[in-house]
């Protein structure tokens, strides 16, 4: 408009600024985690007291609790923080309230039938702790990408008051657990009210009793998230725990938390009002949902069971992430009957009939109930997460359509991606502005976009990446130090900045053969003191509480620094979780992923190290064996897997010293007279421009809402099959 004429809007928009303090507008951006990706508000935050802020786990909740209006205007004022607040504020109401240019040209039919999408676990950032890796990790990409891009979306999960346990490891290396129970004043939740404005609780009935569950809201920019917990009076004692672990307790507690989740969850989205024209299980653990719509659709439109399958069918999208049989979950027909039969009678079917719906021989009465055969039967819309795990998926399932080839089984695949302004370190980010198109940040996931990164001067390139590299060997030096203080030791690290540094961090699962480099120790010990061309390694992660052989792993690597040849050249960091993850994807030099070939379905550490020119060491398995072209990273192995995994864990074995000593460390030492490894920054910059706009999490989202969301929501098919 001319003149310098304000509309209504920003009119109304003002008014409701200059009616909050500062301290008001700041809680208000702490209660949206649209600020845990935008670096300029985390600073802001991290400015009212940085120590404090790295004591409380980055959180700006549990920051704020420690001010009162008079004490923050104080810190305000010697910060100059008063202009930051006021801009993180009006950004994120502006944000709120835009819709995307994308979603206007994309969404469709979405717009008036939104997405629910069912996880067990979200991971948005450190401070929610409700995710033990990769899966929730995903999750939150997911949930944020379709924020950012205007998706239709709410999410559904459970609060975990407890989480999922802290790592440390005893003086014998050995994990441990620890379960800490959350403050939820430290979290952004709202509850959830229902139309009479009291607090919301849903009903589960089982054979002898119920279970009660309540709701919690959080809001992650544009997406409502809503979390269920059963730690309620109405409960009996052991139920009251139901919702404390992620992924604690037995198959009962199991089963009881995927009823909640996905029966209780439909029931929380009926109450408020909401009818989603997608539903979207993100996993088996979610299937149970399907059965509650199936209900709830037979008791609205006076249908028959089998026409409401048909339509829910319709409507439904599942996502199936593992190749691993232990990663599916099995019911025994008992446990089945104790928990679903009042479900079964209001369906109006037999018990055969429902223990059907889950098994992939519907006569044989003692294989127990997958959920993935149930979300598998119920969707018709089903995907693996990348083109290998597609093709391992249709051959694993091709039982449940036996009139069909291999390949005419209806399992597509839509390869994951990460959420690039989660993961990309805010120095890279400041580097590709003054490189890249304006506002490129908003197009990251077009392919032209990253072909401005052969602009970038090498040198300014590898500074920066020596900064991010030096952030991490401070954290790390932190970390370990605490460590140590923890078991009473006096222990110190001091990496070599100048080393070359390999990271490898993710769940210690056996198939991922965390300790693969150690079956030659001899010939990795004259690799890491080599004193012209050093090597070290940091590893991370957790292994389940009850994976004994993964814990084994775990204290094999820890212990390898009291050998004197692995000195500083070996370090383990405890309680792996999301900023352990974010400094060592933008710190390292390599990022190490060496599964045993098919079982990684996809591998998203490595998407997020590629963002901060983090060059990938893999073997051809997920998403590596779709996005490796020789010149952008390094491949181990054969691209095929051994019958016998002996001999295929020692093929790799061999492959991965022979690529390390041959290819990696060569040619990162491969120096100029100003000490560039030009070549090295070569592959830097292909890795970006070939990879980057194709493993975000955005492209996966609009993947999903034409490939998936939008057929579920018009009924219309679509072939997933050849999606990258």
């Amino acid at each position: 408009m001319g003149g310098g004429n304000l509309t209504n809007q920003e009119i109304n928009e003002e008014r409701m600024a200059s009616s909050l303090t500062l301290f008001e507008k700041c809680q208000a951006v702490a209660h949206n985690l649209w600020w845990s990706w935008h670096p300029d508000v985390i600073a802001m935050f991290r400015d009212l007291n940085p120590q404090h802020w790295r004591e409380l786990g980055h959180n700006p909740i549990a920051l704020l609790r420690e001010f009162n209006e008079e004490s923050f205007m104080k810190r305000v004022d010697e910060m100059v923080l008063g202009s930051r607040i006021n801009y993180a504020f009006r950004r994120m109401n502006q944000y709120m309230e835009a819709r995307t240019e994308w979603s206007s040209k994309n969404v469709g039919v979405l717009g008036s039938k939104p997405v629910a999408y069912f996880s067990l676990e979200f991971g948005i950032h450190e401070s929610v702790p409700i995710y033990s890796g990769g899966l929730g990790i995903l999750a939150g990409d997911h949930v944020k990408s379709a924020s950012g891009l205007g998706v239709p979306l709410v999410a559904v999960g459970l609060f975990y008051d407890q989480g999922y346990f802290k790592q440390y490891l005893d003086a014998s290396g050995w994990q441990q657990e620890e379960y800490n129970r959350t403050n939820i004043e430290d979290l952004p939740l709202e509850p959830v009210m229902d139309k009479d404005g009291k607090r919301l609780i849903v009903r589960i009935d089982l054979e002898n009793g119920a279970i009660f569950a309540r709701a919690w809201h959080l809001q992650v920019g544009r997406v409502n998230m809503y979390l269920l917990d059963c730690d309620l009076p109405e409960n009996a004692p052991d139920d009251r725990t139901l919702t404390s672990r992620l992924y604690g307790g037995d198959s009962r507690t199991r089963i009881r938390q995927e009823m909640v989740v996905g029966i209780g969850g439909v029931r929380v989205l009926r109450a408020l009002g909401i009818h989603p024209g997608v539903f979207h299980l993100n996993e088996g653990h979610c299937a149970f949902a399907t059965l509650e719509v199936v209900r709830c659709r037979m008791e609205d439109d006076g249908i028959s069971f089998d026409e409401a399958v048909r339509q829910v069918a319709q409507q439904t999208c599942f996502t199936t992430h593992t190749p691993v049989p232990a990663g599916h979950d099995r019911f025994s027909p008992s446990l089945i009957g104790e928990h679903l039969s009042p479900l079964q009678r209001q369906l109006g079917i037999d018990f055969h009939q429902l223990m059907a719906m889950g098994r992939e021989r519907v006569n044989d009465d003692q294989e127990y109930f997958c959920m993935t055969v149930l979300g598998l039967k119920l969707s018709r819309h089903a995907n693996a997460v990348s083109c290998l795990h597609g093709i391992i998926s249709r051959r694993m399932w091709s039982s449940l359509w036996p009139s069909r080839s291999e390949t005419e089984v209806p399992i597509g695949h839509i390869t994951n991606g990460v959420h690039v302004p989660s993961w990309l370190a805010w120095q890279m980010q400041t580097l590709f502005d003054r490189y890249f198109a304006p506002n490129w940040i908003d197009e990251h996931w077009n392919s032209e976009v990253w072909q401005d990164v052969y602009k970038i001067d090498p040198g300014e390139l590898w500074e920066t990446h020596v900064s991010l590299k030096t952030l991490m060997m401070d954290f790390i030096r932190r970390r370990v130090e605490r460590q140590a203080a923890r078991r009473n030791e006096q222990e110190t690290v001091s990496l070599n900045p100048a080393a070359l540094t390999i990271g490898f961090a993710r769940r210690f699962a056996t198939y991922k053969r965390a300790t693969l480099l150690m079956r030659d120790i001899d010939k990795l010990a004259a690799l890491c003191d080599d004193p012209k061309r050093p090597v070290q390694f940091v590893f991370a992660g957790k292994a389940h509480p009850a994976d004994e052989p993964g814990k084994r792993f775990i204290q094999q690597i820890n212990n390898l620094r009291k050998d004197p040849r692995f000195k500083d050249r070996f370090i383990f960091v405890e309680d792996y979780d999301i900023c352990v993850a974010r400094h060592l994807v933008q710190g390292v030099d390599v990022w190490l992923n060496n599964p045993r070939r098919p079982l990684e379905a996809s591998g998203t550490s490595g998407q997020k190290a590629l963002l901060n020119g983090v060059l990938n060491c893999s073997i051809l398995d997920g998403w590596w064996a779709e996005a490796y072209n020789g010149s952008n990273g390094f491949g181990i192995g054969l691209g095929t897997a051994h019958a016998n995994t002996e001999i295929g864990d020692d093929r790799d074995a061999k492959s991965l010293m022979n690529v390390l000593e041959n290819e990696v460390i060569p040619l990162y030492y491969n120096r100029d007279i100003d000490g560039l490894p030009h070549l090295w920054i070569r592959r830097m910059m292909n890795s970006l421009a070939t990879m980057a706009w194709r493993f975000s999490a955005q492209r996966m989202v609009s993947d999903y809402v034409h490939y998936s969301y939008l057929p579920a929501a018009g009924g219309v098919t679509c072939d997933m099959n050849f999606r990258q």
